[in-house]
């Protein structure tokens, strides 16, 4: 039997008056891909930024590798540091070299030695074809060296755990493909991630679970063989047509 890594409960949260998520509940298998699919303000970033602390909650609660959060948890430091997250803007310091901004993290937050991150750090490089670019500035990457650096420094954290939104949306598509292999290079290593996409043929691909949001509540939630090839409900089916799917 699979081991949960994480259990969302009736989880409810409301900008405003807005009520933005309704009641979801889902569970992650540790080595399991999820695959948050859904139109546009459907509250599939929302959700994934509330896993990490990045967005509050007004009710129910995640539990986290034995951690229950509630609407009222703190202490989101030494979750995050499981918890890799990565962006659909890329979030690197303009004024660090590509090794400088990999490297501030584990540095910084987790005190840990400099030869040893410095050599992950290489070593992850090497492995997103990027080993000869760690000496440049982020203004000299394109979109999608620059995501791919993204990744190499959440990797770096050795997180448990990755949650991946929209991360190709502003990606020209000769630069989508390389982005998405090191996803898929990872679900092979079976590293444990929610993906936030619009690309469907690699959802398809990568999907043991698919959660289908609209209008904040998860409207379908079945495996990905089954999404694509069976949707169980009008919407679904709907919104595969629309994607031209």
């Amino acid at each position: 039997m699979a081991e949960q890594l994480l259990a969302v409960n009736h989880l409810s949260k409301n900008y405003g008056e807005k009520q933005a998520l309704k009641d979801i509940n889902f569970t992650v298998d540790k080595g399991s891909v999820t695959v948050l699919l859904g139109p546009s303000g459907s509250g599939k970033s929302t959700l994934i930024r509330t896993l990490n602390g990045l967005e509050d909650f007004q009710a129910g609660q995640i539990e986290f590798d034995g951690q229950v959060i509630d609407s009222k948890f703190k202490a989101w430091l030494p979750i995050r540091q499981k918890i890799g997250m990565v962006f659909q803007s890329y979030e690197l310091f303009p004024n660090l070299t590509v090794l400088d901004n990999i490297l501030l993290g584990p540095l910084k937050v987790q005190k840990r030695n400099r030869d040893e991150v410095v050599k992950q750090a290489t070593d992850l490089l090497e492995t997103v074809d990027l080993a000869d670019y760690k000496d440049t500035y982020p203004r000299q990457l394109s979109g999608g060296q620059k995501q791919r650096i993204a990744i190499v420094r959440a990797l770096t954290l050795n997180p448990e755990f990755m949650l991946f939104d929209e991360v190709t949306a502003s990606l020209d598509p000769e630069m989508v493909r390389g982005v998405l292999e090191v996803i898929l290079g990872l679900a092979k290593q079976d590293m444990t991630m929610i993906v936030v996409t619009h690309e469907m043929n690699f959802a398809k691909q990568i999907a043991d679970k698919v959660l289908f949001l609209e209008n904040g509540s998860i409207v379908e939630e079945s495996s990905g063989s089954q999404f694509f090839d069976n949707p169980q409900t009008d919407r679904a089916k709907e919104f595969l047509e629309s994607m031209d799917f």
